[in-house]
């Protein structure tokens, strides 16, 4: 039963909270081990926490997940984990990440209640909204970047996430989340409604029409903070301009993989498992490594 329950908190999708490390790493402030210890802290906070809107989720649509080829094989979907034991289980996981966030301070406690009430509000309501659910989901990675700096104020008051940062992240997740919503509606053909409401009132054409445009605001919110004023000064220099090629192969990449190879429909499984896209995440990784703590 542990192992049903670790796969219900879906340790795969966690890879979403590496953006908790966005405020120390574009702080230049990766290389201080208390606030490299205190982005780690968030991370597995953030971890738990959605982990928690995950087996919340999986309750609520348990019977919708029964119809689906794939999340009938869940845990909770498959009777792997009792309904009970998902309830009595979130007591010790939220009670871990209220003492998480109460180290990390008031600001990063907020934005982690923030994430939850909106999330809930996603289960139980917005995710049958057509347009809202995927900018719930946008919004939720926003958040985590938001987390990423709260957490490091108390002890390094003067950290910032550049305002342009947060709408690269913005778009950036609009784009995963419709590229999602993509990959389900052609996987799931006619039925697309059965196995999830909100498919009712999407088209492939209206998708795809959104993709570009998120895809284009992603890069063009990138290459603008690159070589902004205020990122200049910051920096003390214009390198990061380099990586933008990099952004630009990634998103197009991941544009190309959501028309040519709709088998998926996870976009973190995407990133794990295509190899030029991950070459692509850890190539963008290293360069900006390099140029704001070497170069």
């Amino acid at each position: 039963m542990i192992g049903a329950l670790i796969a219900s908190l879906r340790p795969r999708q966690w890879t979403k909270n590496l953006l908790l490390f966005a405020g120390v790493l574009f702080s230049r402030q990766l290389g201080d081990p208390a606030l490299a210890l205190r982005a780690a802290a968030g991370f597995l906070a953030f971890s738990l926490l959605s982990g928690c809107v995950y087996l919340m989720n999986d309750v609520r649509d348990i019977e919708e997940d029964r119809r689906h080829p794939t999340r009938r094989l869940r845990p909770i979907a498959s009777g792997r984990l009792p309904v009970r034991a998902a309830w009595i289980a979130l007591v010790p996981v939220l009670a871990t990440v209220v003492a998480l966030s109460a180290w990390l301070g008031p600001g990063f406690s907020l934005v982690a209640g923030i994430y939850l009430v909106v999330n809930l509000a996603y289960t139980f309501f917005l995710k049958k909204q057509v347009l809202i659910d995927v900018f719930v989901i946008a919004s939720g990675f926003v958040l985590r970047a938001i987390a990423g700096v709260e957490l490091l104020l108390p002890v390094s008051p003067g950290t910032e996430l550049s305002p342009w940062l947060l709408m690269c992240t913005f778009f950036g997740a609009l784009f995963l989340a419709l590229g999602k919503r993509g990959r389900e509606l052609s996987n799931a053909g006619e039925d697309a409604h059965t196995k999830r409401a909100v498919l009712e009132h999407y088209t492939p054409q209206l998708v795809d029409g959104l993709l570009l445009v998120a895809a284009a605001a992603s890069v063009m919110s990138y290459s603008l903070y690159t070589i902004w004023p205020d990122t200049v000064a910051k920096f003390g220099t214009e390198r990061l301009l380099w990586t933008v090629p990099l952004v630009a192969y990634g998103i197009f990449r991941y544009l190309y993989l959501a028309w040519s190879a709709r088998s998926s429909e996870d976009p973190s499984q995407v990133l794990l498992t295509d190899r030029p896209l991950a070459a692509c995440v850890l190539l963008y990784l290293a360069a900006v490594l390099f140029i704001l703590y070497r170069a």
